[in-house]
């Protein structure tokens, strides 16, 4: 009898096991006497007997159900295998780890825009985080009427409550909408409490949300690009003002080549500067007629033979020089 018996032991397990399942139910098996509870590590079991938790256990290991299950349960606690009787009972397998979830909106959310009537339409994409947060609820509310629930099954409703809660954070601080990324944190983190708060209604929490896109039309885009890359135009003055103080600093053929270049615009700056005091002195310079100053000869050389002080050629002022600033004569 004892080799009948154990043919009829059962192991009380999740079976065949996904990394994207997050409970799992073992359901609509007579559980006999010598059976085994197995519980994985990642994994609590449920008992649940005639649609009521029974107890939840946490522990990871091998039990044997009669002698370290049954005297736990809140029902159960006096049943007595018999040589044919055994517990029709469901076992809900719960996946603790927290999953980590790709979204991405389906269709094109239309955000309110300035001069344009049916807005901006964007397209955003991310991840998300979740994890069972309460057991009970889930076993109310999802649970007890499915065999498994999956990472798509959250996502799905998570995709079905998106579209309000983008348009929501994205305009509620006046969000600038052609420069979403640089707001993607701050809009995440409103979207992650109004989708927790709404998740939790089934026993899920989120624990955290982030969009790692957003994407516009083609026109948009384009647009966008152009006005960057007026604004990188724009801003390459001062860039090239600053590197090239920069490398003047530093030395080396940049910094020569800058050198140089700077040298002469100081040097035209000086010599427009040079030409203007010549003009003035010639203008104010000449006190007698045909521009002739006194102790001077017509010829525009001093009486003692030196150097003349304007040039004969065009009357410029020549400070003592061996050639005319202006003309080049020699004097």
């Amino acid at each position: 009898m004892g080799l009948f018996g154990g043919q009829m032991a059962n192991v009380v397990e999740w079976e065949e096991y996904r990394d994207d399942v997050i409970f799992w139910k073992w359901s609509n098996k007579e559980i006999k006497k010598g059976s085994r509870l197995i519980i994985r590590p990642g994994q609590d079991a449920i008992f649940m007997y005639n649609g009521k938790v029974e107890g939840v256990f946490r522990d990871e290991g091998s039990f044997d159900i009669e002698s370290d299950i049954i005297p736990f349960l809140s029902t159960l606690k006096g049943f007595k295998f018999g040589f044919n009787s055994g517990i029709r009972a469901e076992v809900l397998f719960i996946n603790t780890k927290e999953f980590t979830v790709k979204w991405g909106t389906r269709n094109a959310v239309n955000l309110p825009a300035a001069g344009l009537p049916g807005g901006l339409p964007i397209r955003a994409f991310g991840v998300f985080n979740c994890k069972i947060s309460d057991h009970m609820t889930l076993i109310d509310k999802v649970a007890g009427i499915r065999g498994q629930y999956e990472v798509d099954d959250v996502r799905e409703r998570v995709l079905a409550q998106l579209d309000p809660l983008l348009m929501k954070w994205i305009s509620r601080e006046g969000k600038d909408i052609f420069n979403l990324q640089a707001n993607a944190s701050d809009i995440g983190k409103g979207i992650c409490t109004d989708l927790d708060m709404e998740m939790r209604k089934i026993g899920i929490a989120i624990t955290g949300f982030s969009i790692q896109s957003v994407s516009y039309p083609d026109e948009v885009q384009k647009m966008i690009n152009k006005t960057a890359s007026q604004s990188m135009i724009g801003d390459m003055g001062r860039y090239q003002q600053a590197a090239m103080a920069n490398s003047m600093e530093k030395g080396g053929a940049g910094g020569h080549m800058a050198a140089d270049m700077a040298g002469m615009q100081m040097g035209m700056m000086m010599g427009q500067q040079m030409a203007n005091q010549m003009r003035q002195g010639m203008e104010g310079g000449f006190g007698t007629a045909g521009g002739q100053k006194t102790g001077e000869t017509s010829s525009g050389k001093a009486d003692d033979g030196k150097k003349p002080n304007f040039c004969p050629n065009c009357g410029t002022k020549t400070n003592g020089a061996n050639f005319c600033p202006n003309c080049g004569q020699k004097l």
